[in-house]
């Protein structure tokens, strides 16, 4: 089977949905060509985690324009394809920025529970 998630995203908003327990979302950079069903597929297979839903994006490629040895140069940077994943209730992507917080939550309610 061919790779489907290139790389998570992290950025600031891409982390607030993972460590927001009630969201559950996730955000990965995926094939162009990688339909909702495959990068559900390949989500549960490569984290074993239950997903509940797919949301998908284009972001189309932007222009550049430089100066390469005194000429101009016009390019374009590439599209990518965006996939907002959504987890189940109680579970999270263990690695991704963010899942550290939630074994320090249980940590701390493991020692409430003790200390009780």
């Amino acid at each position: 089977m061919k790779n489907i998630i290139i790389r998570p995203i992290l950025t600031e908003k891409s982390n607030a949905l993972a460590e927001n327990s009630l969201l559950n979302q996730y955000t990965f950079e995926v094939l162009k060509s990688a339909n909702k069903i495959e990068i559900r597929k390949a989500v549960e297979e490569q984290f074993g985690v239950t997903v509940e839903s797919v949301n998908t994006s284009i972001r189309p490629g932007k222009a550049k324009a430089r100066v390469v040895k005194g000429r101009h140069t016009k390019g374009r940077t590439s599209a990518i394809k965006k996939a907002i994943v959504t987890v189940a209730e109680g579970e999270f992507i263990e690695g991704f920025y963010g899942a550290e917080d939630f074994d320090e939550v249980e940590l701390l309610e493991d020692e409430q529970e003790a200390n009780a």
